[in-house]
């Protein structure tokens, strides 16, 4: 069985190594020069299970309305004459109610905490290396009426059984010598003690490393353009290298995947949530986090990958620009400075964008499409390396005929949500 994966970033080199495990034989086209670099490589490294809270939630239009009128907040919005944000945004407000909110947040939850099994699964069976760190993640707070509120709303997920402690203001120092030198920033923290951290770009190119002794092929600099159909199956996918062709597609392609979906007729419910990140080098161990984490107040989340650490913030959906400016990072250079002060060289931080699709009510789409042979691995927003060993594990189950171990109508392929 021969199968071509669109895309390769974390969810499509997954995806080719649980089918390469079957025997698939495995084509990946990717249209940059390397594996991982968009939402892969720009990511803050947080395997949170305890994090996976939906976006559309109550509190969501609040902090829109206060971004459409120029507050600093996390999510962001540049007012554009744009159909799909209209579209997109309209169908995340209906997910809004505190109903639908902790629906999708449990479902998100289950995919995530499945998926981390499977990723120390995967690690453990292939000896990969990728920085990582199971240490718990801490979740800080800056006054204890925040502190109260966070524990309120992590509730929902503690009554799932997700393991977590909380932390007063020296139990947050103990936990790790880096966090005494914020002082008295913080007034306590909920550390979720089985959440863990890892660096996901070097992950992909590891993993990538097997999945070739595997026999999986990687063809990078290869855009794909479009399917060509007939009757119920996609019979090849056109790119600037000519025509591929296989038995099964899958398509992986993160904020691409709509453009080349709407050409087998289905339309994605996804538009591009754009995120920032730095990484800098760390000039005193002792000062820098081995637990990462994030500043609620602030929304900085951040990593330790070996010698650098890795700092991420903001959603904009400002369409698919990519163009960055010094000011986007004040927020992080802040938090940062005021956190982990000696921790790294701050003035050398490297900083770039990168595009995560997201869907409106949060769950990716996973699972088979109008054609018999397409299949779609798609649409996990920020959530994507949390979520990418068991999405990928549960396509392989679809693509095979078996049942998969979660139910799969949440992921369902979709052009909107279909009401429970």
């Amino acid at each position: 069985m021969k199968t071509i994966v669109l895309g390769g970033g974390v969810i499509g080199v997954t995806t080719a190594y649980y089918l390469a495990q079957e025997g698939h034989e495995v084509a990946v086209l990717e249209a940059r020069d390397s594996l991982g670099t968009d939402a892969t490589g720009g990511n803050a490294g947080l395997i949170a299970p305890g994090h996976s809270f939906a976006w559309a939630s109550p509190a969501a239009p609040r902090m829109l309305l206060a971004s459409l009128r120029g507050e600093a907040t996390a999510i962001r919005v540049k007012p554009r004459l744009d159909a799909k944000l209209v579209t997109w945004g309209l169908q995340f407000l209906r997910e809004c109610t505190p109903a639908r909110a902790e629906a999708n947040t449990l479902i998100k939850l289950g995919l995530c905490r499945y998926s981390q099994g499977q990723l120390d699964e995967l690690a453990a069976a292939e000896s990969i290396d990728y920085n990582h760190v199971q240490k718990g993640l801490a979740y800080l707070y800056r006054t204890q009426q925040d502190l109260d509120a966070g524990v309120k709303k992590m509730d929902l997920l503690r009554r799932q059984g997700v393991p977590m402690d909380i932390l007063d203001a020296d139990q947050v120092a103990k936990l790790d010598p880096a966090f005494a030198s914020a002082g008295k920033t913080f007034a306590g923290a909920i550390h979720v003690t089985s959440d863990a951290s890892g660096n996901s770009e070097l992950f992909t190119t590891e993993l990538a490393e097997r999945c070739r002794k595997l026999g999986v092929e990687f063809r990078l600099g290869v855009t794909a353009q479009r399917f060509v159909t007939a009757a119920d199956r996609v019979t090849g996918v056109q790119t600037d290298a000519g025509l591929f062709t296989a038995d099964n597609y899958v398509l992986a392609l993160g904020i691409q995947s709509p453009f080349l979906a709407k050409t087998a007729g289905q339309r994605l419910p996804m538009y591009p949530a754009k995120g920032y990140s730095l990484t800098a080098d760390i000039v005193d161990p002792d000062a820098a986090p081995t637990v990462g984490g994030v500043d609620e107040a602030t929304l900085v989340a951040w990593s330790r990958f070996g010698d650098q650490l890795r700092m991420s913030s903001t959603a904009e959906f400002a369409g698919f620009n990519r163009d960055w400016k010094f000011s986007d990072f004040s927020n992080m250079l802040k938090t940062g400075r005021e956190i982990f002060p000696r921790a790294v060289d701050w003035d050398r931080a490297r900083m770039r964008s990168c595009m995560r699709p997201m869907t409106p009510d949060g769950p990716p789409i996973i699972g088979r499409g109008k054609q018999a042979n397409l299949f779609y691995n798609t649409g996990h927003g920020h959530m994507g390396w949390t979520m990418a060993c068991g999405s990928s594990r549960l396509l392989a189950d679809v693509v095979a005929g078996r049942p998969a171990a979660l139910d799969m109508a949440p992921f369902q392929v979709r052009s909107h949500r279909v009401a429970a």
